[in-house]
């Protein structure tokens, strides 16, 4: 059974930073794309960043330049390095990762979130 695993949330001031990862345990295929979202209260699930197999990088206006995303394919791990934070990207933060089974059927899987919260 496939699970996705998030650490490395916490509170911050403003301006500060925080490193997030992003583990898949029990996959026997291939992690395609990983991804962050982010949830804050009462509001819809953004997109943050997303980082391809090929190791391409994709993000959100809002964080390009602040975030970086990255990924240990061997250890079908991502990261997201979150820097120079704002009160607005208090959020909890959901990986998602998707498999790919034999490259005929893709699954994806969410995990639980990790809390951030960017306050003085």
């Amino acid at each position: 059974q496939v699970q996705v695993v998030e650490s490395g949330g916490g509170d911050v001031q403003p301006g500060g930073s925080l490193n997030l990862s992003c583990v898949v345990f029990g996959s026997s295929f291939t992690i395609s794309s990983m991804s962050w979202y982010r949830q804050a209260p009462g509001k819809q699930r953004d997109f943050v960043a997303r980082i391809d197999s090929g190791d391409s990088t994709h993000y959100a206006d809002s964080v390009k330049g602040r975030f970086t995303i990255s990924r240990d394919g061997a250890k079908n791990t991502a990261y997201l390095q979150m820097n120079d934070l704002k009160p607005e990207d208090t959020a909890v933060y959901l990986c998602h990762a998707v498999e790919w089974v034999l490259a005929i059927n893709s699954y994806n899987y969410w995990g639980q979130g990790t809390q951030v919260t960017v306050s003085s």
